[in-house]
């Protein structure tokens, strides 16, 4: 599916049909989680506990930088 990047007032945005909306389960005024992953970016739909879990592992990765470069190692 191609998208085109539209002026939305002094932004700018993508209109998304209402075939995808209905795949992502998705109606106006619901939010969406924007995942930036190896293949690309991925648009899932906003659960709550999926975005306190990303919050929590945000803060983990923040905090403990350079435990985690080690372990990567």
């Amino acid at each position: 599916m191609k998208l085109k990047i539209t002026t939305i007032g002094n932004s700018a945005g993508v209109i998304l049909p209402k075939e995808l909306l209905a795949r992502l389960r998705v109606d106006k005024g619901d939010e969406l989680h924007v995942l930036e992953t190896p293949d690309g970016i991925r648009l899932v739909s906003y659960d709550p506990v999926f975005a306190a879990q990303l919050d929590v592992a945000e803060q983990v990765m923040r905090e403990d930088r350079d435990v985690l470069r080690k372990l990567a190692q």
